[in-house]
């Protein structure tokens, strides 16, 4: 088997439902060795979030974000289960945590506290809104999205807000979290200082607004709902056609040029409405209707087919069962076998040291006699094979 780019890397995750475990999952397909510790009876959250279940009855929310980790059962208020955690986390260069603010301290386990007993300890945190007023806040995606803006954006025009049909500020936060350790990591081989690393959910988002926050930041604009269209491009959102919708990304004059050739409209490229991005913005709603109006005359897959072979980027709006079957006609490897379980692929793909896929996602306390009974010197050292 190929050697994992962090390979070496242990991971001390306390960290529970999607964004911490998010994280470390991505680590541990790279190389990283993961210990998930969780609540003995019940363990993570997710896994009693069903449906859907596998053929097994495990929830596949919990599967989806939990493959090469072991998981240790330690209840963290007892004396015995703090002598494991910090037994675990002596032996670990990261301790990933989604506690509320404060918990890990009082527990002895704060960033600081461990940091004094090994100065080159990564620590990171995930919040939802920070160690300062908003400690007590809890971080659920849901209410994120709506404090922080998303849902505002996220709507047809005049219609109620709307949240993203998946715990995307989560899932944002854990590509953050997941930086933030690597990039501390290599801080710590240049300098062999470890440091805190802190994620928020808040923070995230506003992050990942981009050019939404840009241009309420830059230029004062605050931002409503446009449905499937773009705030500062035209065509780009969906169309009907003669069957299902179909995406339209055109996002400079060529494009439209070739869109409206292909549509039997070549005249289009120099209405003084369309001429111009800026122009075909303005006039969003005209242009709206005469696409449409052509675009009625075929069904989305003709479209999907004959728009980009002309330079359009174009596209039908797939179910999600459509969307893997369409990864698997492009090659992309978007499915792993993990131990026969079966899982959607890391989405990094790495030349000399790719993911790997070493354990499926755990039972609840499956590893703690592994982790922590075999060797009095280090509680990775046992491996598990199933």
């Amino acid at each position: 088997m190929a050697t994992g780019a962090l390979d070496g890397v242990r991971i001390a995750d306390f960290s529970r439902v999607l964004a911490g475990p998010y994280a470390t999952m991505l680590l541990a397909d790279l190389g990283a060795e993961v210990v998930k510790v969780e609540r003995p009876g019940t363990g993570d959250e997710t896994r009693s979030w069903r449906p859907p279940v596998d053929a097994a009855g495990t929830s596949t929310y919990y599967l989806g974000v939990n493959r090469n980790k072991r998981s240790v059962a330690l209840d963290l208020a007892t004396d015995r289960g703090l002598a494991q955690a910090r037994r675990l986390i002596a032996r670990s260069d990261v301790v990933v945590e989604n506690f509320r603010p404060g918990t890990m301290e009082r527990l002895g386990l704060g960033a600081e506290q461990l940091r004094a007993a090994d100065p080159g300890l990564v620590y990171c945190s995930i919040t939802g809104f920070g160690t300062g007023p908003g400690a007590a806040l809890p971080g659920y995606d849901l209410l994120v999205q709506a404090v922080g803006g998303l849902m505002s954006v996220t709507g047809e025009p005049g219609g109620d807000p709307t949240k993203v049909g998946v715990a995307l500020v989560d899932v944002i936060t854990g590509l953050h979290a997941s930086l933030g350790i690597l990039a501390a990591l290599r801080h710590r081989e240049r300098t062999g200082e470890g440091q805190s690393v802190e994620v928020t959910l808040l923070g995230s988002l506003l992050s990942a607004m981009v050019n939404q926050a840009s241009g309420y930041v830059s230029a004062g604009v605050v931002p409503g709902r446009l449905g499937n269209a773009h705030p500062s491009i035209a065509p780009y959102e969906t169309f009907r056609t003669a069957d299902r919708p179909i995406a339209l990304a055109v996002g400079n004059d060529r494009q439209f040029a070739a869109l409206v050739t292909a549509l039997g409209r070549p005249e289009l490229a120099e209405d003084d409405r369309f001429r111009t991005n800026p122009d075909r913005v303005a006039h969003r709603a005209e242009l709206r209707a005469v696409l449409e109006q052509s675009l009625s005359a075929g069904p989305a897959d003709h479209w999907a087919e004959a728009l980009p072979a002309v330079g359009v980027p174009a596209g039908p709006v797939n179910s999600l069962d459509e969307a893997f079957a369409h990864a698997e006609r492009l090659g992309l490897g978007a499915l792993a076998d993990v131990a026969g379980t079966l899982q959607v692929a890391h989405p990094i793909h790495l030349s000399g040291s790719p993911a790997q896929y070493r354990l499926p996602p755990p039972e609840l306390g499956e590893h703690t006699d592994a982790v922590f009974s075999p060797s009095e010197e280090d509680p990775f050292e046992e491996e598990t094979n199933r």
